[in-house]
């Protein structure tokens, strides 16, 4: 029933478990043979415990519909971990796959301006439009880029989860929008998410 409450997911911790549970996302689950981020996670038990229809939410716009609420608990459960330092699993052939092909998406350069996520996130010392942009190929990482999402983003007033963050990368690369939760956006996550191993988490933040 939609009026379920969601006290039994699991987002890796065990039932309910909530604290720390987002300094070790993504990782693979066993009940859905998948890496999982903490959004396409909650979506997962939304779909599982309360009845909803994952395929529409992967649909809904950002800021529409159950979207909402999926940001809105994903913004709570980061903070949940405030503080905690990322130590991401890598244990499982999947999460290791999912950190490779991270890897390799973040390096790939395409679109009409060429352009990666390594063209702005590659290097120290990167600087566009007055603002520093941390290079999130270091491994430990330092907790301003990766760590910090979920953010409100005062340019436009919302909360940004991290899978807008990524959808909006995408539009400034000048590709095509990832679907959400897809096996790109995730992979990403685990490429950044292990190379922020040590940064304590500092979401949610205030972004420009």
């Amino acid at each position: 029933p939609k009026n379920a409450t969601l006290e039994a997911c699991d987002l890796g911790k065990g039932p309910g478990v909530v604290k720390g549970a987002f300094v070790e996302l993504p990782r693979y689950f066993a009940d859905t043979n998948k890496v999982q981020d903490l959004e396409s996670r909650l979506v997962t038990c939304m779909a599982t415990l309360q009845g909803f229809d994952a395929a529409a939410i992967a649909k809904t716009d950002f800021g529409k519909g159950e979207q909402v609420n999926v940001t809105a608990l994903a913004t709570w459960i980061a903070a949940e971990s405030r503080g905690l330092r990322f130590n991401l699993p890598q244990g499982h052939a999947e999460e290791r796959k999912s950190y490779e092909i991270g890897k390799r998406v973040f390096f790939f350069r395409g679109g009409p301006m060429d352009f990666s996520c390594a063209s702005c996130h590659g290097v120290d010392g990167q600087r566009i439009r007055l603002q520093d942009l941390p290079n999130l190929t270091k491994n430990p990482g330092d907790g301003v880029g990766f760590a910090a999402w979920p953010a409100y983003r005062v340019s436009n007033g919302q909360m940004w989860s991290m899978q807008l963050r990524l959808n909006d990368c995408y539009r400034q690369q000048r590709f095509p929008f990832p679907g959400f939760g897809s096996d790109a956006t995730i992979a990403l996550g685990t490429y950044m998410g292990v190379n922020a191993k040590g940064a304590a988490s500092i979401a949610p933040a205030i972004k420009r």
